[in-house]
């Protein structure tokens, strides 16, 4: 089994409604995502999936979130924009980018800090 991994980053606000304390106050992050791609063999260039493609996806996804408020985008109006549904926002929206490659996407983790972050699992 192979296992690739990019990185990239955006900038965005939020409030968490739901969590009493001071996150329910409007504050911002700079997020890092890392996305995790695995396949069982590697294609006809001898890669698992060109990095730079990869990016590209990730980066026009991202594009939608960076310099946002997060409460006001569609996904997040009954949804707590909390760093575990901003990584199933991602993992849902890249998922289904990469369908005509024969990867599987493994995980989202999605750091609102460099000691904290959140990842999701799909299927």
């Amino acid at each position: 089994m192979f296992e690739i991994m990019v990185q990239s980053h955006f900038s965005a606000a939020h409030q968490l409604r739901t969590l009493h304390g001071k996150c329910e106050h409007l504050h911002g992050h700079n997020w890092r995502v890392d996305v995790v791609l695995e396949s069982k063999k590697l294609n006809s260039e001898g890669i698992v999936m060109d990095f730079q493609i990869l990016k590209e996806k990730l980066n026009k996804i991202l594009k939608e979130l960076d310099h946002k408020y997060l409460n006001e985008l569609s996904y997040f109006i009954k949804k707590e924009p909390s760093s575990e549904n901003i990584a199933k926002y991602i993992f849902e929206k890249l998922k289904k980018d990469l369908k005509q490659y024969p990867v599987r996407l493994k995980k989202i983790s999605a750091w609102e800090s460099e000691t904290s972050c959140a990842t999701y699992y799909g299927r």
